[in-house]
């Protein structure tokens, strides 16, 4: 071979190494750089005319994509979104992924890192690649029952676990809407529709309200109380204590009170399980300031309050706030001032209690398969918190019976169902009247099966201390008797 020959040679190969090298970058390197760059008009078209895969419950699609006339090929389609929008969130053309369509999307669109062999495939034999499949962990009978509970008109959240695996079994919230609206390919329409959606009441196309909103907790965070009054061997369920009707805050003229018309205002004084089923504020305030501040932040974050986390939905972290002097103290010792919690955190609050003080972390999926039923993911049980002891959470047990047996929660007793259980309202100002009315509880309280939260916000007292009870009832029966 003379030298032009093996010149020629060296130039093919090392143009052949270049290209070879320069197909890597794009394909690997630069992949992702490429795909989310706002200017790549084809990724974009690729994206929403791609078969994203289907979020499952009990193995019916929620979600999914099916073939369209128009441009993209796929049109993203939701069903029971009364029930799911929350959940599922939208995948939207003109605002983008929110909820799971968001969290999962790397699943979804086939781009995870378990899905490579695919994209591979999908690369060199020009078939078009389908996006995993994410099964929830809920059941669709519990949600519609938590759904339905709910009358139309409200802010309310439900919530149903299972306090030994951490399963979130419902997640459901009013007012809700159709996600179909956002995910159309029609610019106009989807700005049309949200517009129309961002009119109504209580409302956010962007937030799932069992996990974003943190309204105040009210009494419900009483069960933080007296898990660290029982912690700290000062005091015992049969211990007799004081119940004025009224006190003044340290340092302060301001009263605090318990609420008026209650049994708390006949009482001189009473032991700590008949006060935990009135739900009197004077005497959980004084513990509050005995034992401290940092007793009672310590024992809210062994619950789980002031931590964000990921289910994969984000989960708000709920506050008791730091640096409180015995006034503030004693105001949020009651799940007021700065106090706010997630209905899920007080779910979690009652599913630690139940699973004897240990709290699971919530999960909302079960499994993820690709779209050859190949596992990508099989969620199992995860210890989030040692929240107490089983001494204690036995001992909590025993006075959340209190307030269904001619306390606060006398609505939720049951002939059929065990319950335990503890209210909440907190008050949302001097000028008016609407309060967040809170329960929180589990059933069959000797031996759980399920947690079950539920918050009205922005509601009358009257209306959402009925509401909630006999929601819990209705829930509580037709769950743990099926």
């Amino acid at each position: 071979m003379n030298q032009a020959i093996r010149n020629s040679w060296v130039v093919i190969v090392a143009m052949f190494m270049v290209l070879l090298v320069a197909i890597s970058v794009i394909q690997v390197i630069a992949a992702d750089a490429l795909k989310n760059n706002d200017f790549n008009s084809r990724q974009l078209y690729q994206e929403f005319g791609s078969a994203r895969g289907p979020i499952l419950v009990d193995g019916n699609p929620i979600a999914e994509s099916v073939e369209s006339n128009d441009d993209f090929n796929y049109q993203r389609v939701y069903h029971d979104t009364e029930l799911y929008s929350g959940l599922t969130g939208f995948y939207s053309l003109t605002y983008g992924a929110t909820g799971l369509e968001d969290k999962l999307n790397r699943y979804l669109a086939g781009s995870s890192d378990g899905q490579f062999v695919d994209r591979i495939i999908e690369l060199f034999s020009g078939t078009q690649m389908e996006g995993a499949q994410v099964e929830l962990t809920i059941d669709p009978a519990m949600q519609e029952l938590a759904y339905s509970v709910m009358p139309e008109g409200v802010e309310a959240s439900v919530v149903i676990t299972d306090p030994e695996s951490g399963d979130i079994l419902a997640m459901a919230s009013k007012p809700s809407y159709d996600t179909n609206l956002l995910a159309t390919h029609s610019g106009a329409e989807a700005s049309a529709n949200m517009e129309e959606l961002q009119s109504v009441p209580g409302l956010s196309p962007y937030v799932n309200r069992p996990t974003a909103s943190l309204p105040a907790p009210g009494s419900t965070f009483k069960l933080i109380d007296t898990v660290a009054m029982l912690e700290s061997g000062e005091y015992q369920p049969d211990q007799v204590l004081d119940v004025p009707d009224s006190i003044t805050l340290p340092n302060t003229s301001t009263p605090l009170g318990n609420f008026g018309g209650g049994l708390c205002g006949r009482l001189d004084e009473a032991t700590l399980d008949e006060i935990f089923a009135q739900s009197c504020n004077t005497p959980f305030a004084l513990a509050a300031m005995e034992l401290g501040q940092d007793r009672i932040r310590t024992t809210a974050e062994n619950f789980g309050f002031n931590e964000s986390f990921d289910i994969p939905l984000t989960v708000a972290a709920s506050q008791f706030p730091e640096d409180l002097d015995d006034a503030a103290l004693a105001q949020s010792s009651i799940g007021q001032r700065d106090v706010k919690a997630t209905a899920l955190q007080m779910n979690m609050v009652a599913a630690a209690i139940a699973n004897d003080g240990t709290m699971m972390k919530p999960q909302l999926i079960d499994t993820i398969r690709g779209s050859d039923l190949t596992l990508l993911e099989d969620v199992q049980p995860e210890v989030f918190k040692r929240s107490t002891t089983p001494e204690i959470a036995e001992q909590m047990t025993e006075l959340m019976r209190g307030p269904l047996d001619g306390g606060t929660a006398y609505r939720a007793q049951s002939d059929r169902v065990d319950i335990a259980a503890k209210t909440g309202t907190a008050q949302l100002g001097a000028d008016n009247d609407l309060v967040n009315s809170w329960i929180t509880g589990f059933a069959p309280a000797d031996d759980p099966q399920v947690a079950v939260t539920i918050v009205y916000q922005n509601i009358d007292f009257d209306t959402g201390s009925e509401l909630t009870s006999t929601n819990l009832k209705e829930i509580m029966e037709a769950v743990v008797t099926q």
